[in-house]
């Protein structure tokens, strides 16, 4: 039997999301259907307005709804010290410890060949042209502990070292594999307090 055709479309929009397979849409779907009328129009306008409303900051590449993002725009954080995330969530993950000050900087992805991604797919060309024009004295490279976060570091590294800026990577207080957004804060602290220049 099949479904009707708005529980079938519905089902395929979740299996669109990442992780997100046949069971656990058609999960979702019928949850949703089961929702209030209210809840359902505030998740829609929700979904909307996020995709909406939020860009990538034109300094840091960090996603926000203001311009330049908060971060960016707060005049107490240290303005010599960048830290250099694959993604914006790995900003929110950071932030988490409280005990980071500097300014980010969000690459929107890692080098990876076998995905045709190279350096000119990735937010690096924007760092470089901030590293002319701000005081930073040094970059922390947060890239998670894979083959393409490793390889995306040390290719980094090779172009800010010549400009006299000190270059270090998160301490390995950091499972290889793991990803930073699911590291809980002392993870994340040690590795900020143990990371070396390379």
């Amino acid at each position: 039997m099949q479904y009707p055709e708005p529980i079938a479309k519905l089902i395929e929009s979740y299996m669109k999301l990442p992780g997100i397979g046949n069971k656990t849409a058609t999960r979702l779907a019928f949850y949703t259907i089961d929702m209030n009328e209210g809840d359902v129009t505030n998740f829609a306008k929700n979904l909307i307005s996020a995709r909406r409303d939020l860009h990538y900051c034109s300094i840091c590449g960090n996603i926000t709804d203001e311009e330049p993002c908060e971060i960016c725009r707060d005049t107490t954080r240290s303005q010599d010290m960048i830290l250099v995330v694959e993604q914006p969530k790995d900003v929110m993950s950071m932030e988490r410890m409280n005990d980071y000050h500097g300014l980010y900087h969000v690459l929107h992805g890692v080098l990876s060949p076998i995905e045709g991604k190279g350096p000119d797919d990735i937010n690096i060309a924007n760092l470089i042209k901030r590293l002319q024009k701000t005081p930073a004295k040094e970059v922390i490279i947060a890239t998670n502990a894979t083959p393409e976060g490793e390889a995306t570091a040390m290719y980094i590294s090779r172009l800010i070292k010549p400009a006299g800026i000190k270059v270090t990577r998160l301490a390995h207080g950091l499972s290889v594999g793991s990803d930073i957004e699911y590291a809980d804060e002392m993870t994340l602290l040690k590795a900020v307090e143990g990371r070396q220049e390379i």
